[in-house]
């Protein structure tokens, strides 16, 4: 009796009826746990049972309005449709796991905001901007998380490589497209005022006073270059944010023309 339920319900389905249809979707959307395109869904019904697209349209309409109220959703994202969590249950959700949540540091988050919306770019036009070297592991921990990706290289001394970002950069941050992210000015508003991390306290009067006179006349050094503030990042980057590029495919067929300025770093 179990062998004949499943073709009982195939049968009883129809698949031409957006609300028959948005649940099945949503049954492929749970079982799936990740983003799935229009493409995709559509190789899963044979061909003489798969919905014209206009029904496949309302049935995914039909899902999204069957979520109202529920505490999860219908995102599209870069890579396609899928059922998450609500953003405002995300505090308490995330004591399932009992990992501490990861913490990125400044100068990732800086870099890969530039990537973002400065891309394609190089390690050495990301340094410019930030008056400051980009420490290897940076670009390592975003290529392994493939969040950026190589599209092509510089024309100039060294022929450095050009970075963009990628579609699970995108779905990561719940995006459908570059498109979506949020204006810079927007960023700014956003930004919070900086909170006082006990490493970085100033050290006292007293205590500096005395260091300084440990130190021998032929130990001084002078005094390290100032590292760029994010808001006046978000200013450079005001002036970057026209005509951003978005597709990256052709970079790969035909070398890019060169820089007009010269870029003396170069990938190790």
């Amino acid at each position: 009796m179990c062998g004949c339920a499943p073709s009982l319900s195939k049968n009883l389905m129809n698949l031409n009826e957006p609300r028959d249809l948005a649940s099945l979707i949503e049954a492929f959307l749970l079982a799936s746990g990740k983003p799935q395109s229009l493409e995709r869904l559509y190789e899963l019904f044979e061909e003489a049972e798969r919905p014209e697209p206009k029904v496949f349209k309302k049935a995914l309409e039909v899902l999204a309005k069957s979520c109202a109220g529920r505490a999860f959703e219908l995102k599209e994202v870069a890579t396609g449709y899928r059922l998450q969590i609500r953003e405002d249950f995300a505090p308490w959700v995330g004591r399932l796991w009992e990992e501490r949540p990861q913490r990125y540091s400044r100068a990732l988050l800086e870099t890969m905001a530039l990537i973002a919306y400065r891309q394609p770019i190089t390690r050495g036009e990301i340094e410019d901007v930030r008056g400051v070297a980009v420490n290897s592991n940076i670009i390592k921990t975003l290529m392994e998380r493939e969040w950026i990706r190589v599209v092509g290289h510089r024309e100039v001394p060294g022929r450095p490589a050009m970075f963009a970002t990628t579609k699970a950069f995108l779905d990561h941050f719940n995006l459908k497209s570059l498109d979506e992210l949020p204006a810079l000015a927007e960023l700014r508003e956003m930004e919070p005022e900086p909170l006082l991390d006990p490493d970085d306290a100033p050290v006292p009067a007293h205590i500096q006073a005395l260091a300084d006179a440990s130190l021998g006349e032929e130990e001084a050094v002078g005094e390290p270059k100032e590292e760029t503030s994010f808001r006046s990042l978000l200013v450079e980057l005001d002036a970057m944010e026209e005509g951003l590029k978005t597709d990256f495919d052709d970079l790969r067929e035909e070398e890019p023309e060169a820089s007009v300025e010269e870029e003396g770093k170069s990938e190790p």
